[in-house]
């Protein structure tokens, strides 16, 4: 079971030894969502599946959604639907990948993690990797498959609210981390959200840190080292990750990980919905 990360050259021999898995393609483009049903057609991992950020794995229903902000999370069984609805079941390995350098596919690690269901990597270089090792391509819109049973299971990672990131504010037991850009979190820029800055208190870890110019994640000894200096003796079980809209705070995630920390937590209504509300602090700087 890969839970974690797969290398191009792992995948490939996943489907020579005719364990039941899924490959799904989550590339995607935030300033130009409606692309991504064009990314997937125009080259795609031979089989894999498509899944949009914007409309499979957000819901842009307040009544169905976990949480708030621009992404917010569908609920649990909403989801566990729409992978029976792939053909995708509790059995089966699972990868995720984007052409995006990693930006988008690890939501949907994490998403599936929060199903309960542990057998989900992300591969390690996306596309690019695929295509590098000589993997079989298509495109085109995707084969209709055969409907499947998806069951829920206990949760394997954490999701945080709102009110619970506002309640522990500047407590030791609660150490915030921002993966947005520098400029974004110092509120310098703000391209997509109504209000510049950073919720008072966070440390800020760009999640582009975390990868190689190739798209793959720097080596866990690098990371670790990485890692410990932001902490600076500080617990990482104490660690709440977010971004702008709970998406690109994954990869700070996996990277914590890789790194040998263990699962920490995701505020996934992030910035987006935090700065909508009046009552909470916001801090520049």
């Amino acid at each position: 079971m890969y839970n974690l990360l797969m290398t191009a050259t792992e995948l490939l021999q996943l489907q020579k030894q005719g364990t039941p898995y899924a490959v799904l393609d989550c590339s995607f483009d935030l300033m130009k969502p409606e692309m991504a049903n064009s990314f997937y057609e125009s080259v795609h991992i031979a089989g894999a599946l498509p899944a949009s950020l914007d409309k499979d794995l957000s819901t842009h229903d307040p009544a169905l959604a976990v949480n708030g902000g621009r992404h917010p999370l569908p609920q649990r069984e909403s989801v566990a639907q729409w992978l029976g609805s792939l053909g995708i079941s509790n059995d089966m390995q699972i990868v995720v990948y984007d052409r995006n350098k990693g930006h988008y596919c690890g939501r949907l690690w994490w998403m599936l993690k929060w199903l309960g269901h542990d057998a989900v990597a992300v591969l390690d270089g996306g596309l690019q990797a695929w295509e590098d090792a000589g993997g079989d391509l298509a495109t085109g819109p995707a084969s209709p498959v055969a409907p499947a049973h998806f069951a829920l299971k206990t949760p394997l990672r954490t999701l945080i609210l709102t009110t619970e990131v506002a309640a522990n504010l500047g407590k030791s037991s609660q150490l915030v981390v921002d993966a947005r850009a520098g400029a974004r979190y110092r509120g310098e820029t703000e391209p997509l959200d109504p209000v510049a800055g950073h919720i008072p208190g966070a440390l800020n870890r760009p999640f582009t840190e975390n990868f190689n110019p190739d798209g793959r994640f720097k080596p866990a000894e690098v990371l670790k080292t990485e890692w410990d200096k932001l902490l600076a003796g500080r617990p990482a079980a104490s660690v709440v990750h977010h971004c702008g809209s709970g998406v690109t705070a994954v990869p700070n995630l996996i990277a914590m990980e890789l790194a040998g920390f263990g699962p920490t937590a995701l505020y996934a209504g992030s910035w987006s919905e935090w700065c909508r509300n009046p009552d909470l602090p916001c801090a520049q700087g």
